[in-house]
């Protein structure tokens, strides 16, 4: 735990791999402390890592955010256990190589990529109030500007497949989006609530099965960014301040505009409900 207020403190989810294990990497490297939510380990081979960790510069939390019961224990624990933050960032996500659900029931990337940080900011929000910027990026994508039809009550049981431009980029739309509605009312509070898209970088593992489409592999081994870039566009996206007002949807450098705009209160609305009625009625 943070000993003292002046400590800067990010809390990363989906920090093990790729873009996630890159922004963690830079804010260390900062001098910040990074509490991570991962499923899985740390590499023992990354030396960086692993001092961090023995000098508790590096806090680990794992739970598979997915399933709410143990969402439910890791974020209890991190309530008990940090003392503030003052940066968040829902980075954990991905794209499925076919159609799968949560233990909810829920389509997998919808479970993980807009049902997920919502309840992961509303549980951890009397951290943030504690922390100095009060900061959340959610890690969206360019994704979204390809989908053609957009209907919310169809992200939990989508009726088809598509790798890339289906549910991956539907959810993160919808992530987006109520990042933008939710943005007014925190601002209130004084949060402030971006989306980000990370940009073009090379994420695949050779031990993970991507649901990229065959051609957009080929190009991601080819010309795609080290997740270094990816990590470097969140971070101007949490501490560059002026010109990305809360609620803004980053991409390349500046706030632009998102399709099915009308929707945005629809899709809170959802997540509220998902977080009261069922998430909340979980605790025991």
């Amino acid at each position: 735990m943070s000993e003292h207020k002046s400590t800067k403190v990010a809390l990363i989810t989906g920090a093990g791999a790729g873009i996630g294990l890159q922004l963690t990497r830079r804010l260390l490297g900062e001098g910040w402390e990074v509490a991570a939510l991962i499923r899985s380990v740390f590499s023992e081979e990354d030396s960086m890592i692993r001092e961090a960790i023995s000098k508790g510069q590096l806090r680990v939390y794992k739970a598979e955010l997915t399933d709410f019961s143990q969402l439910r224990r890791v974020l209890n624990e991190v309530n008990g256990k940090e003392d503030h933050i003052d940066v968040l960032f829902n980075n954990a996500g991905g794209s499925l190589p076919e159609l799968r659900f949560s233990p909810q029931g829920r389509e997998m990337h919808y479970e993980l990529q807009t049902v997920v940080p919502y309840i992961v900011f509303m549980e951890l929000k009397d951290l943030l109030q504690k922390g100095a910027l009060k900061t959340v990026v959610n890690t969206s994508s360019a994704a979204l500007r390809h989908v053609k039809r957009f209907n919310p009550d169809e992200l939990p049981r989508p009726a088809g497949f598509k790798k890339l431009t289906g549910p991956y980029a539907t959810t993160k739309l919808a992530l987006s989006l109520w990042t933008r509605e939710l943005a007014a009312p925190m601002a209130a509070e004084g949060f402030r609530l971006i989306s980000a898209d990370p940009g073009s970088n090379n994420t695949l593992r050779p031990t993970k099965k991507s649901g990229l489409p065959p051609a957009v592999k080929l190009l991601m081994r080819l010309f795609f960014s080290h997740p270094s870039q990816g990590a470097n566009l969140l971070w101007d996206a949490a501490f560059k301040r002026t010109g990305y007002p809360s609620g803004s949807f980053v991409l390349k450098g500046r706030a632009a505009d998102l399709p099915y705009a009308e929707t945005g209160s629809k899709i809170l609305s959802m997540m509220q409900r998902i977080y009261e009625q069922e998430f909340n009625a979980g605790w025991y």
